[in-house]
This record gives structure tokens, sequence and C-alpha cells, in this order.
């Protein structure tokens, strides 16, 4: 995977703790996807298996009838609770522009969990911060 990509995941917060190398071989499992602007990358409900960080270009993300709920940009990622669960899409992300992203199948995250069980402490680290914030900030 190209620099660009390893610099990409290393910008998501779920990745950032990762080391150099731990990035390489994250960044090695993903592919480049390219949409046409309209293109629905993910439908709200759907199983998800994939996350996704956009490199180029812009995307909606949409519930229930078309409410936009955000925009998404370079640098920007979405699916990462569906890399984590396998659960189904909490929303849709539909194409504003021509984009081009990387994409990281549940299934190689997995896999690359199991080979590298650093990874994974790293990873439960991270949502064990989250947690701590979120309850610090619901009791405070």
């Amino acid at each position: 995977m190209s620099k660009r990509g390893r610099e990409a995941m290393a910008r998501v917060p779920l990745f950032a703790s990762l080391s150099p190398r731990q990035l390489r071989r994250l960044a090695d499992l993903t592919e480049e996807q390219r949409y046409m602007a309209g293109a629905t990358i993910v439908r709200e409900g759907e199983t998800g298996d994939t996350f996704y960080v956009i490199l180029e270009g812009e995307a909606k993300v949409v519930r229930g009838k078309g409410r936009v709920l955000n925009h998404l940009y370079p640098g920007d990622f979405f699916g990462e609770i569906s890399l984590l669960d396998g659960g189904p899409r909490t929303a849709s992300v539909v194409s504003a522009t021509p984009l081009t992203m990387l994409a990281l199948s549940r299934d190689a995250f997995l896999r690359l969990l199991r080979q590298e069980p650093a990874v994974a402490t790293k990873l439960l680290q991270h949502a064990a911060r989250l947690l701590r914030r979120i309850e610090r900030t619901a009791a405070g």
C-alpha cells in the first residue's frame, strides 16, 4: 500500500496508537475503491463488513428517508462499528462527488488481529478510553 494509504489509516483515531509496522500491515490489507457521484456505498440496516477512509471526494451520511446527517471529506472515515461487530449499518453513505477510498474488509481485519494480538490490545485500550470519556461526560 502507498504511503498515502498508511498516512490515511494513521489519522483514524481507532488506529492512531499502532506502530509504523502495524500501520503498514493494516494498510497492506486495504484496497483502493472508486465510486461515481450518486453511488450508495453502504445502506442503512444492511450487514456491514467493510471500513472506509475517504482519500478524495465528498460523501453524505443519510438516515431514514434521505435526512442528511453529515458530510464526509478526505480523511474522514465510516464503518468502524460494523468493522468491529459485523452488525447492521446505522446509516447510508452516498457519494456526493466521485470518490476514491480505502476499504478494509472485516475478514482481513480479523485475520490481522489473530496474527497480531498486540494490535487487538491497542484497539481494546482505545475502546476503553472512549468508554471512560463517555462515562465522565454522562456523569458530569
